[in-house]
């Protein structure tokens, strides 16, 4: 069965000054968060995840992207992107990541902001309050240092022990006066292969 969903959320933060200097463009965070029932508390050891997969992750995907979307203003606005989920003390990592380290998942973000590269993501256990935290990467550039971005939040009532927090994350822009290069720098100045950078 679907999803059961106790909440949604969104949180946006805009960033306006950084180290004391305005930023030309202001930095714009998205998270667009839901609290689902765990679909495996209270079973023991699950071995085989995937029917709750394929049931749950479909629309959890589709609903949290139709959520950055919208705060975003289209998907031609998002430039990083990620995902994290964390799943209550009752249950596992493997729980948590189950529902958002699949193609059933991630392919509806991905394709609505027409990314190349993959999508980071942090999964963690935790009790309510539980800091979230979002990694974010260049839609398209892996080594973009600039959209190194984290995303940190929390639900003051959530995860309950039975419960997963499941959330994608997005930057319309990057790091304000970013000034640490790109990846492509470094392996240039090391003697590596910047046209094949993913064999380093």
């Amino acid at each position: 069965m679907p999803a059961e969903i106790r909440k949604t959320l969104l949180h946006v933060e805009n960033t306006l000054i950084e180290g004391g200097k305005k930023a030309e463009t202001p930095l714009r965070l998205i998270a667009a968060m839901a609290v689902i029932q765990n679909p495996w508390a209270g079973r023991g050891f699950v071995e085989d995840l995937s029917p709750e997969i394929r049931d749950c992750a479909p629309g959890l995907g589709a609903l949290l992207t139709e959520m950055v979307l919208d705060a975003a203003g289209g998907g031609d606005k998002v430039e990083g992107y990620g995902k994290a989920a964390i799943v209550g003390l009752n249950g596992e990592v493997e729980h948590a990541s189950a529902l958002i380290h699949t193609l059933h998942f991630g392919n509806h973000y991905r394709n609505a902001v027409g990314a190349k590269s993959y999508l980071s993501f942090c999964n963690t256990r935790g009790p309510a309050n539980a800091p979230l935290m979002i990694p974010l990467m260049d839609k398209n550039d892996g080594g973009r240092r600039s959209h190194y971005l984290t995303i940190q939040t929390s639900v003051a009532d959530a995860p309950a022990g039975d419960e997963i927090l499941i959330a994608l994350g997005a930057s319309i822009g990057g790091r304000p006066h970013h000034r640490i290069g790109d990846r492509y720098q470094d392996l240039k100045e090391l003697g590596h292969d910047v046209d094949n950078p993913a064999a380093v």
